[in-house]
């Protein structure tokens, strides 16, 4: 068990030691292959790609409300090009608008479609069982929580440095 003692290191030191490769390798293993399992999943069972269900998920979250392009590209992640992209094919297939703002012609809003609303409650099942089964159902209900502590923890960070 490693303690929770911190280490000072000095700022030459640019190697990972031993225990830091120990939690990073399988940490980034995992960060990389669990968006690739998502997708296949949803691509299987509802032709939609896992980064498509995201930005729909984060739109219906909105309370039918459009939401400015460059905030909905904050709140998935996503840079605003590849947002946009994402977009342009959610629109063409008829599951989000995309429409200036009334009060600034400059910004442009996206908001989800009855039709993109449709699909997420088919596609939600195949993620919520998809997730637990990777995630959740492996930890125990304190493992939930460290994870949940440690990601809370984390994220700020990560998304400051985008």
């Amino acid at each position: 068990m490693v303690d929770s003692v911190v280490r000072e290191r000095p700022a030459s030191d640019r190697r990972l030691d031993d225990i830091e490769m120990q939690t990073w390798l399988p940490t980034i293993r995992f960060v990389q292959l669990l968006p690739q399992v998502l997708d296949r999943a949803l691509k299987a069972e509802t032709g939609l790609k896992h980064a498509h269900y995201a930005i729909l998920v984060t739109l219906a979250g909105q309370d039918d409300r459009a939401i400015p392009m460059t905030e909905l590209a904050q709140i998935a992640g996503l840079s605003r090009s590849r947002l946009s992209h994402a977009i342009d094919s959610l629109e063409e297939l008829g599951w989000v608008t995309r429409t200036s703002c009334s009060t600034d012609k400059r910004t442009l809003t996206a908001a989800l479609t009855d039709a993109g609303r449709e699909l997420l409650r088919g596609a939600a099942p195949v993620h919520v069982a998809q997730i637990r089964e990777l995630i959740f159902d492996p930890l125990t209900d304190a493992e939930r929580e460290q994870l949940g502590a440690i990601a809370a923890k984390l994220l700020p960070g990560v998304t400051a440095a985008l």
